[in-house]
């Protein structure tokens, strides 16, 4: 599964200098493996501005501007949070693209409406965001690792709509 998402990391990093795009990301239960994952690439600094671990709340809506409102509304594993996330990340830094990750990796924290695994992606660029609700049913360490997949092959089919 590493050489998997290695490759596809490699593949964003190849389209992302072609196209002369830009990437941030704000990532929640992932904790920064997204961004690790895509600097794992030689070179990654020619596209990739930044990150912000938002790992409560209050940085959600202080930093990245999500609104409390959806934040009180649909709690932070939410569409919503996530979308805001991703929007809020890309006009943060600038970038082209933004990739927003909010979720409950487990073993804890999940509930009956918001079960363990329970991770919302979103991956925003000029021509709109995109948002993906998945339910992953591994360890913590396997929901992290699903969830920057997901994301990555998410960010790969934004790269082909924008380019």
């Amino acid at each position: 599964m590493a050489e998997k998402i290695a490759a596809i990391a490699a593949e964003i990093g190849r389209r992302l200098e072609e196209n002369g795009l830009t990437i941030s990301c704000a990532e929640s239960c992932t904790g920064g493996l997204l961004t690790s994952t895509l600097t794992d690439v030689p070179g990654s600094s020619a596209y990739l501005t930044g990150s912000v671990v938002s790992y409560t709340n209050e940085v959600k809506a202080r930093i990245l501007g999500v609104p409390e409102e959806s934040l009180a509304a649909c709690g932070a594993v939410s569409e919503p949070v996530a979308r805001a996330m991703a929007e809020g990340i890309r006009a943060l830094m600038r970038t082209d693209l933004g990739v927003g990750i909010t979720g409950i990796a487990g073993p804890g924290g999940g509930t009956a409406d918001k079960p363990v695994g329970l991770v919302y992606i979103a991956v925003s660029s000029t021509s709109g965001t995109e948002v993906s609700e998945n339910r992953f049913l591994g360890t913590r360490l396997e929901n992290k690792r699903a969830s920057v997949e997901k994301a990555l092959w998410m960010t790969v089919d934004m790269i082909r709509s924008i380019s």
